[in-house]
């Protein structure tokens, strides 16, 4: 008798363990509103009644493109693992997914403090140094010659992946992934390794996504704590 219960009791501690650690990861999108974020949409401090360019449409959080801007979380982040599913309904063009944020409008009055994870079509993984800078091997043959490089207006910033050929045919999900650890980004773009920053000048900051011009579909936003995939 007094084996069962211990049987039990370790049963149930290895399941309650199971539930923790599932616990971990969070979603950042509920599917229903855009309860946890936060928009950043220069042109609607001017025309308050604009059309919004974040929304929930069956399920999924959607961008429009238009007007420009970003939604941003609304806690700030360290030392995780952002999954995210995205694809181009329609015509492909520009978007991407901004870590580190911080300040807002930091640059082109439209752009914050970050690092920016490329999802344009055809260009996925590219980092863009925006106000933050972040180091990757083979620099000057990625980002060019060193006397250009820079984090502001007119500065070179832009560091090209690893490969153009890990994207999905447009119309189908593409499953990003980016694991940030201290001040380093690792990109995956349907399970390829596509790029790979260290020595990055910030290491937490809230998540943004882009309208930057193109219609994008979103889902299955989860984020797990570094630490829970260590151990």
């Amino acid at each position: 008798m007094m084996k069962k219960i211990v049987l039990l009791i370790v049963t149930v501690l290895l399941f309650a363990g199971c539930a923790t650690e599932q616990d971990q990861t969070i979603s950042l999108f509920n599917g229903v509103d855009l309860t946890g974020w936060h928009m950043d949409v220069p042109v609607m401090d001017q025309v308050p009644d604009t059309i919004a360019p974040f929304l929930v449409r069956d399920g999924l959080l959607v961008t429009l493109g238009e007007p420009r801007g970003h939604l941003i979380t609304d806690d700030s982040f360290e030392n995780y693992r952002f999954e995210v599913e995205y694809r181009f309904p329609g015509t492909p063009g520009n978007g991407g997914v901004l870590i580190y944020a911080s300040t807002p409008r930091a640059l082109y009055n439209m752009f914050p403090q970050s690092i920016e994870v490329q999802m344009m079509h055809g260009n996925a993984g590219d980092f863009w140094c925006i106000v933050e800078d972040i180091t990757v091997p083979d620099m000057e043959e990625r980002r060019g010659p060193r006397e250009e490089w820079g984090i502001r207006e007119g500065d070179r910033r832009r560091i090209l992946n690893l490969t153009d050929d890990s994207e999905n045919p447009v119309g189908e999900w593409n499953h990003m992934v980016v694991e940030v650890l201290g001040n380093s980004i690792k990109v995956w773009v349907n399970d390829d390794m596509v790029n790979f920053g260290f020595d990055a000048t910030a290491d937490h900051g809230r998540l943004a996504i882009q309208a930057e011009g193109s219609e994008m579909e979103f889902r299955n936003l989860f984020l797990t704590p570094i630490s829970e995939l260590s151990e």
